[in-house]
């Protein structure tokens, strides 16, 4: 059994421990996430798919590949973030490998039953470090140097070229940049459903005008929010119109590097849950475009809110099986050959008296709000911070064997 110390807030460094179960039984991790996976359907998704064939890239602080729970199943893509650090000092990769243990988590130990089990545990994982944790080194360097002002936008071009069908990204930022929007919709044109995390800016205050986060705000982006135990929207989750779906964000348990288990609150592990179920939609139905692929996710969710739709929550919690019985009725959908050809759908431009398409500006400097472990970005000014709110350790208890871990 596992006990847990009081929550603290945490800027990116979170307190972690070692947390193992006996041989041959779920260990106090596998218990913890289970009811989380029950309360999204999966178990029952799991009839029909486990994420075979997918990959999703975790756009993120790095994936430990030899993590027992996610050996074998990660592909370590360029780190966007080189040369930030000191030489010698190797990243931390502590919220980019509990997001991808959420997401595509296997188990180990005998029958795989010890450890975190994800949403999709056949799935496979793309690594690719966009961010630092704030306590690395090399934080004030990578938030002041320009060559990684477009470190985000690279990485997300990178996991289109290179086969993401699922592309999930824990942060974002109150200022778009046009390059990250441009990437987004170069990565829907190839075929990835984009997953973002809607902010952590809903602290229950009023404000003046809804807290946005890009890239979740962009369009086409799947911006997630979080609920609480109840199911109702997480008092620290942002609201605002841009918010498509949410999942669970309160006490959720997930691997670090190692042997390490973290327990935490906010829009992170929302948005990797819902990564994990859109992994499974696009395990099953490979060829299922992008925006179906959404549809789907919104058609099959649970929970809905009054009216059908709130800015805390969207369109309602995702529930991975009706999300795929969604995706089959979907699937026989004619998308080619709708609609007006391209060369029709707008006039020539203003000289010949008919309106061309609208230009949207938009600035690429402000402030980076990447939700939960804080992080930051740019020399511009950006603040990324990470989506954990606030995290506590399992502590080892009484029994537990930490070679099995």
């Amino acid at each position: 059994m596992l006990t847990f110390r009081p929550g603290v807030a945490l800027a990116l460094a979170c307190a972690v421990a070692t947390a193992a179960g006996p041989p041959a039984r779920a260990d106090g991790i596998r218990d913890r996430f289970w009811p989380v996976l029950a309360a999204l359907d999966v178990p029952r998704a799991w009839n029909l798919t486990r994420g075979n064939g997918a990959t999703v890239a975790v756009l993120d602080s790095g994936v430990d590949p030899a993590q027992a729970d996610l050996a074998g199943s990660v592909t370590v893509g360029p780190d966007r973030t080189a040369g930030a650090n000191p030489r010698g000092v190797p990243p931390r990769q502590v919220h980019g490998t509990t997001m991808a243990s959420i997401i595509a988590g296997h188990g180990h130990g005998p029958r795989g039953l010890d450890g975190m089990t994800g949403v999709a545990p056949e799935a496979r994982v793309l690594s690719l470090r966009v961010i630092l944790e704030d306590d690395e080194p090399g934080f004030d360097r990578f938030n002041s140097a320009a060559r990684y002002r477009d470190v985000i936008a690279d990485g997300i071009r990178y996991a289109a070229d290179h086969g993401a069908d699922v592309i999930s990204m824990s942060f974002g930022r109150t200022t778009p940049s046009d390059r990250e929007r441009r990437a987004i919709a170069y990565a829907i044109d190839r075929g990835a459903v984009v997953v973002a995390a809607a902010g952590n800016e809903g602290d229950g205050k009023p404000a003046r005008r809804p807290p946005y986060s890009y890239p979740a705000s962009f369009p086409g982006v799947v911006s997630v929010a979080a609920t609480d135990r109840e199911g109702r929207h997480a008092g620290f989750s942002s609201r605002n119109s841009a918010v498509v779906v949410s999942a669970p964000g309160v006490d959720i348990v997930g691997a670090g590097p190692g042997r390490d288990y973290w327990v935490g609150d906010g829009t992170s592990p929302a948005t990797a849950l819902v990564a994990g179920v859109a992994a499974l939609v696009r395990a099953r139905h490979p060829g299922l475009a992008p925006p179906l692929v959404v549809q789907a996710l919104v058609t099959g969710t649970a929970h809905r809110p009054a009216g059908g739709y709130d800015p805390g929550v969207g369109f309602g919690t995702v529930n991975a099986a009706a999300a795929l019985a969604a995706a089959d009725r979907l699937a026989g959908t004619r998308a080619a050959g709708l609609g007006l050809p391209e060369s029709r759908r707008f006039g020539p431009g203003p000289d010949s008296g008919r309106p061309g398409p609208a230009e949207i500006a938009l600035p690429d400097t402000g402030r980076l709000a990447v939700p939960g472990l804080a992080a930051a970005l740019s020399s511009t000014g950006l603040l990324v911070s990470l989506t954990f709110l606030a995290a506590r350790r399992p502590r080892r208890a009484a029994g537990d064997n930490p070679s099995d871990s």
